[in-house]
């Protein structure tokens, strides 16, 4: 498996009073909703793929669960390969075989998740104008409209330079990832808002020759401010030892822990605890990952208890053109936060969208993200930003807001395409 060095380094608070959560008790994982997938014959199958992306083809290998059924919500997992690394590295497991396919969720998940390996420009992650988290953003949609998934169980975990990426996306699609694992990571993929809380599991070597272990804390501490843990130095092995030590934050927000691995080695995803050398088949980081992820409850739910609409889940727009779906996914006294699904139902591509409505009284928008908001109380229209505009037949994006004033009841949103 190749694992060539990097050739050089790129080196708000959200505070939520008592947090509330629509159908689910003491926890802030998104609401799910069965997708558009779900109960249907799956519209996707496993293999390599491609996808048209910010007008460029993009490849991506997808892995359906034995015995998919059509009628459970599954798990969504993006793993992103490493510099010079290729999607097929990371969903075969290359050299260290089967057992590290997909970072080890594909035999760990037991086929309880749908896996994705997208492929890099380049065989990178560089996200140039946002382009990978463009991709992202198309290949959820794509996945949720052809297969069944639980939209509060989606997760991103890569390395090096992958691990950038699922840092990345942490920071911009807070309100769509549940979780990311980041190993031997650093901020070279951006991070594109980076205020907003999300489940966060860092791993690290102590002597990393390539991304010194100061560039992974840095991106550790980005979520331990977000989810209210408490700040702390945390233990880390001492060199020689051949040990890994994991600190679980404490005093983080309901839903959203942050966990920090550090490990006595260099830069690897596959550390061995007791030896110098590497392996799928017997590092823990896989079973550390899968874990973190697994310990996070889904409220999926099936599709025949999706067709009502809840309070905080309002489908409009014209049929066969645009349509919209909002969702309240955290409230507090006094302010809530909720996100916006466009999706484009008519037979050409877009090259840009525009929802309005009007708030109801005693609410004002006072913040939008992956958006450009103007008004905020009284009228509101979001439009798109640049790099989520273009949307193909049965795409779909998300751009997500913060309000003043109790949720209530969803507005009534109008909905149209350029």
């Amino acid at each position: 498996m190749s694992r060539r060095p990097l050739a050089s380094l790129i080196t708000l608070v959200l505070a939520l009073a008592t947090v509330t959560l629509t159908g689910l008790l003491n926890t802030t994982a998104p609401a799910a909703a069965a997708t558009a997938g779900c109960g249907k014959a799956p519209a996707l199958a496993s293999g390599a793929r491609t996808i048209v992306s910010g007008g460029q083809n993009r490849s991506y290998i997808l892995r359906v669960p034995d015995g998919y059924d059509r009628n459970r919500p599954y798990k969504l997992i993006f793993a992103f390969h490493w510099l010079n690394g290729t999607a097929n590295d990371v969903a075969t497991g290359g050299p260290a075989g089967a057992t590290w396919a997909y970072y080890g969720q594909q035999r760990l998940s037991d086929n309880s998740a749908i896996l994705v390996a997208p492929q890099g420009i380049d065989n990178g992650w560089a996200n140039t104008g946002g382009r990978d988290l463009a991709l992202v953003d198309d290949l959820t949609a794509l996945i949720e409209a052809g297969l069944c998934v639980d939209t509060s169980q989606l997760f991103a975990v890569g390395w090096s330079y992958g691990g950038a990426m699922s840092y990345a996306v942490a920071c911009a699609r807070p309100t769509v990832f549940r979780a990311v694992a980041v190993i031997s990571g650093a901020n070279l993929s951006g991070c594109s808002g980076g205020t907003q809380p999300v489940a966060y599991l860092g791993i690290h070597g102590t002597h990393d020759s390539v991304l010194n272990i100061s560039l992974g804390r840095g991106l550790r501490d980005t979520f331990v401010r977000n989810n209210g843990c408490t700040a702390q130095n945390p233990p880390e092995p001492p060199r020689g030892s051949l040990t890994h030590v994991v600190t679980a934050y404490t005093g983080c927000r309901a839903g959203y822990p942050v966990r920090w691995a550090a490990f006595d080695g260099d830069h690897t995803p596959e550390p061995v605890d007791g030896s110098t050398g590497t392996s799928g088949a017997l590092t823990w980081t896989g079973g550390e990952i899968w874990n973190f992820f697994s310990q996070l409850p889904g409220t999926g739910t099936s599709p025949s208890a999706s067709a009502s609409v809840s309070p905080s889940t309002s489908p409009s727009g014209p049929a066969g053109a645009c349509s919209t779906a909002y969702r309240v996914v955290n409230s507090w006294p006094g302010g809530f936060q909720a996100e916006v699904t466009v999706s484009n139902t008519g037979p050409a591509a877009t090259s840009g969208w525009q929802v309005g409505w009007t708030p109801p009284a005693g609410q004002s928008v006072a913040q939008v993200w992956n958006g450009s908001l103007t008004g905020g109380g009284g009228a509101v229209t979001v439009t798109n930003a640049a790099y989520n505009g273009s949307l193909a037949p049965g795409a779909g994006t998300t751009f997500g807001l913060l309000a003043n004033g109790a949720p209530g009841t969803a507005p009534a949103l109008t909905c149209t395409l350029r």
